[in-house]
């Protein structure tokens, strides 16, 4: 009698767990009603060494973009080709849609190579930032496990927009893949956010966060105020970075801690229209200033985004307490080789002066080749808690699940070698 307990004790314990949830991976999900777009970023880290145009043509973007988002200077020698580094972190600046009443990006497609299954493509190629399961359905795939080599896939990528605010101020949204280590206060520090507003945006019931989990991080940000008819309508640029627009002919700076957007010609940019205000001898990017008894008189050339192939350039005037000082811009990085303990997610460094010690105008950039807990932002997803629910609200959704199976197989030799002695 005694041996037999061991035996229906496995199966106690199996059925034990069957009852209870299994471990799952989350994605915070926007719902949407309109056909409106939004700037939005990846957060992508390599899997192996590519080239810069490798990871571009891995999202279907332009390489220039790609760098300009994560301030690598772009004025290096063949650029485009530079290899990175396995494992690096990047920032992939994407288009989010609305696709059925769901924010998400589907502009990337993928061609499969020989040995590749769904699981190596989501998890591996694009670093959790995809399921298999997901992959599986927007591709009708009836058999995983047999793939066409050179076949296309389309790879829905994850993607939040909330109207490009977070608690009243502009933001764009970073989605980023968790990982072991991670802990949510360590990613709010890391991103100058808090628990709360990690929370708040993703309708966390809890600080608790697994690997794999894709959280929405607000990333303060400078916005545009171009009309909707121009190509780069909606444009923003998160604190510490650029980017690229106007055919590389305009490049816009957003300096960390500042809300305000500037632009200016793109050097060694190639056929371009007149980047010159109307009415004045200013370009854009110029500013003048005069002082005076009443205070500082402000001229400045400004972008007002590029429209059927021309660059729209606005003259303004006016007058402020003290006159500004001299343009500040984000510091340029080299195009990194190697991944160093703290290199990733180091605070963004000093900003740049023009005409300052060290400092220059970075005009190379183009090359030739051209809250309280439960309160939401505004705008944004309300935080939700166990139990409740609200279809106007962000939410995570299960992508796949995991069964602890370590943890079932220790309790079980626990159990057995007790009920044994």
């Amino acid at each position: 009698m005694v041996t037999k307990k061991p035996i229906f004790l496995m199966f106690s314990i199996v059925l034990m767990f069957s009852d209870l949830p299994f471990l799952a991976s989350k994605s915070t999900i926007e719902p949407c009603s309109n056909s409106d777009s939004c700037n939005s970023l990846l957060g992508y880290t390599l899997y192996t060494d590519l080239k810069v145009s490798e990871v571009a043509s891995l999202f279907q973007i332009d390489p220039i973009s790609l760098l300009t988002a994560n301030a690598i200077d772009i004025s290096y020698p063949d650029v485009e080709n530079h290899i990175l580094p396995s494992q690096l972190f990047l920032k992939v600046p994407i288009t989010c849609s609305c696709v059925d009443g769901i924010r998400k990006s589907v502009s990337t497609h993928y061609k499969t190579r020989p040995s590749d299954t769904l699981s190596t493509i989501a998890d591996s190629i694009y670093g959790g930032l995809v399921s298999a399961d997901q992959l599986k359905e927007a591709n009708s795939v009836s058999d995983p496990s047999v793939l066409d080599v050179g076949q296309s896939l389309v790879v829905p990528l994850p993607c939040t927009c909330f109207n490009g605010t977070d608690n009243n101020l502009p933001a764009i949204y970073l989605s980023y893949v968790t990982k072991p280590v991670d802990t949510l206060s360590a990613i709010a520090s890391r991103y100058s956010t808090t628990i709360t507003d990690l929370m708040t945006v993703n309708a966390l019931g809890g600080p608790a966060i697994s690997d794999g989990d894709i959280l929405a991080i607000p990333l303060s940000a400078c916005p545009s105020n171009f009309p909707k008819y121009a190509s780069d309508y909606g444009l923003m640029v998160p604190n510490g970075s650029y980017a690229i627009t106007s055919s590389h002919c305009v490049q816009c700076s957003c300096v960390p801690g500042s809300r305000n957007l500037y632009c200016m010609p793109a050097s060694l940019a190639v056929s371009c229209s007149s980047m010159q205000c109307k009415n004045s001898n200013l370009m854009l990017g110029n500013i003048t200033m005069q002082q005076s008894s009443a205070g500082c008189n402000v001229t400045s050339c400004n972008y007002g985004g590029f429209v059927n192939g021309t660059i729209i350039t606005t003259l303004s005037s006016s007058l402020q307490p003290r006159c500004p000082g001299p343009q500040l811009f984000p510091p340029l990085i080299a195009p990194p080789t190697v991944v160093g303990p703290n290199s990733l997610f180091a605070p963004a460094p000093a900003p740049i002066q023009s005409g300052g010690p060290g400092g220059t105008i970075p005009n190379t950039v183009v090359p030739s080749t051209g809250a309280v807990l439960g309160f939401p932002p505004a705008n944004g997803p309300a935080g939700s808690f166990p139990g409740s629910s609200n279809s106007g609200t962000s939410s995570l959704v299960k992508s796949f699940t995991r069964l602890p199976v370590v943890l079932v197989l220790a309790l079980f030799f626990k159990a057995v070698a007790s009920f044994a002695l």
